[in-house]
């Protein structure tokens, strides 16, 4: 959307330069990745791949830790032998043809509807973390206040496609009844894709219900309106809960992550290639298992990736062996044509420094070179996921706007008239009064507005401030300037009624050990 400033009154020079500088916060189109994709295996090393795992569905075995999976299961003709579920190779083929390769989600402004799978790719906001700094950089428990603030933050800034969902967790609202929450909050405070809490089987179906209020319980039985996340326990187990919260997203036709939790080395083989087939084999049985569901359903190969100090136990990220693992399952994702998700931006710094620029700039790199669809954890993520940094979170989503422009590749549409500008100019001239360069210097080399360019002169005078100091300025200018993309009257109406219901029918006390 475009902002509009108030101004005394209409036309004249302060009119047009008003016009000129109002800020745009219009979201990008999805991204068309034209870039070549990096494949480090060859046809052959993908086959290995591929027969691999499936000899592991095969002769190992899942766990499903669910009666209603195993009972299902048993029903498509799987091999089922207490908790495990024995995969044959034909069945999982079968059955995960049946995954859409491409789909369209639904935002609730239809013109920020975006297209997934193939070359299309969205970037969306980190989620979960327990921590914030803040906008003084101060590290502490979050609010819904702050979880307001990223998904306000989340709407206006251009190459963030979603604003996901607990971006942070808000710890002055009850457990129990913190998925409600959150979901409207993503809901109200913008008008992009959102995701849906997944925290157990009974939130899930929360979260239906409250789509089916925003968007019609018919229009959902038919277009994705949000995304559920479904973390498997590596090695080779599913549980309860998500097994649970899978069904509530499939049986209303609604996209899961079929998410692997990979700590190299830790719930894996210490091995890159061999880390690669038990994921791809928890993935694929995962994605099988939405088929068994709903046939058709849309589903998304997934996976978290870490490797594993052996130093001290700690995930790592920016590691060049994530980036060779992340080029390796684009690979598999295209061989079983699903789409598929990664992390974006990761960093395990403490503060938002050096540490954390290097590896959230390994990673993002190697996704988009990967060909990644669903680009998750783009904005804020450090500390290993501990906290979301609200400096990280501005300069992350304009790192992903310049990933964005890099992976269109190469514009040729004025190359003609840009040639036609050398014999103008001649030799030991310069560009910078020619028509061509007056039409096209905002547009033709990317401006970062965070980066400093300037001399160091003009640096010091303008009172030394560091890449923190700046993004955490351009933060609250950004909250400043927000407008509510307000939700029909009606609608918002239903939603606060069905949280209300809720929250008296959920019990608030963090202490109770059943599981809502």
């Amino acid at each position: 959307m475009t902002k509009t400033l108030t101004r005394s009154r209409a036309g004249g020079r302060a009119a047009r330069r008003a016009a000129r500088t109002a800020p745009k916060f219009d979201m990008l189109p999805g991204l068309t990745g034209r870039l070549p994709l990096c494949e480090v295996m060859d046809g052959a090393q993908v086959e290995r791949i591929d027969a691999t795992s499936m000899d592991i569905l095969e002769n190992v075995g899942v766990v499903f830790r669910d009666p209603i999976a195993l009972a299902d299961w048993k029903r498509a003709g799987a091999k089922v032998v207490d908790e495990r579920v024995y995969l044959d190779r034909g069945l999982v083929r079968e059955l995960i043809a049946t995954i859409p390769a491409e789909f369209t989600y639904h935002a609730r402004d239809p013109k920020k509807n975006l297209r997934l799978g193939g070359r299309h790719s969205v970037f969306v906001p980190m989620t979960g973390a327990p921590y914030l700094r803040d906008l003084d950089d101060v590290r502490r428990n979050p609010t819904l206040d702050d979880l307001a603030m990223f998904h306000k933050l989340s709407h206006m800034l251009p190459a963030l496609h979603s604003s996901a969902h607990h971006i942070v967790e808000p710890y002055d609202h009850p457990i129990s009844q913190r998925h409600l929450r959150i979901t409207y909050s993503s809901m109200k405070h913008s008008d992009k894709m959102f995701m849906g809490m997944t925290t157990s089987p009974k939130n899930a179906e929360d979260v239906m219900e409250m789509c089916a209020i925003l968007f019609g319980e018919e229009f959902m039985d038919t277009h994705p309106v949000t995304t559920g996340n479904c973390n498997g326990n590596s090695p080779l187990v599913w549980d309860e809960t998500m097994l649970g919260a899978m069904r509530a997203f499939c049986r209303r036709n609604q996209p899961v992550l079929c998410s692997p939790f990979v700590l190299g080395g830790a719930n894996t083989p210490a091995s890159v290639p061999a880390t690669v087939a038990q994921l791809n084999a928890e993935a694929l049985s995962a994605l099988a298992y939405t088929q068994v569901i709903r046939r058709g359903a849309p589903a998304i190969y997934g996976h978290y990736l870490s490797t594993v100090s052996m130093k001290s136990g700690a995930p790592m990220a920016g590691t060049p062996e994530i980036s060779l693992m992340n080029f390796m399952i684009g690979q598999m994702a295209r061989h079983y044509d699903v789409p598929w998700r990664t992390s974006n931006t990761l960093g395990g710094a403490k503060t938002f420094d050096a540490q954390a620029g290097y590896e959230s700039a390994t990673t993002l790199s190697a996704v988009i070179h990967a060909g990644a669809n669903y680009i998750w954890h783009s904005a804020g993520w450090n500390e290993a996921g501990m906290h979301c940094s609200v400096a990280k979170f501005i300069v992350d989503a304009e790192q992903c706007a310049m990933a964005y422009r890099m992976a269109e590749g190469p514009k040729w549409d004025d190359f003609d008239a840009a040639v036609a500008a050398v014999s103008d100019v001649g030799p030991g001239g310069h560009y910078l009064g020619h028509p061509h360069t007056q039409e096209n210097f905002q547009t033709a080399y990317f401006m970062p507005e965070l980066f400093d360019n300037n001399s160091i002169e003009q640096w010091v005078a303008e009172g030394e401030k560091d890449i923190t100091q700046r993004a955490l300025e351009r933060a609250r200018k950004l909250l400043a300037e927000y407008q509510e993309p307000k939700l029909d009257e009606a609608r918002d109406e239903a939603l606060l009624d069905y949280i209300a219901r809720r929250e008296r029918e959920i019990p608030a006390a963090d202490e109770l050990n059943q599981v809502y």
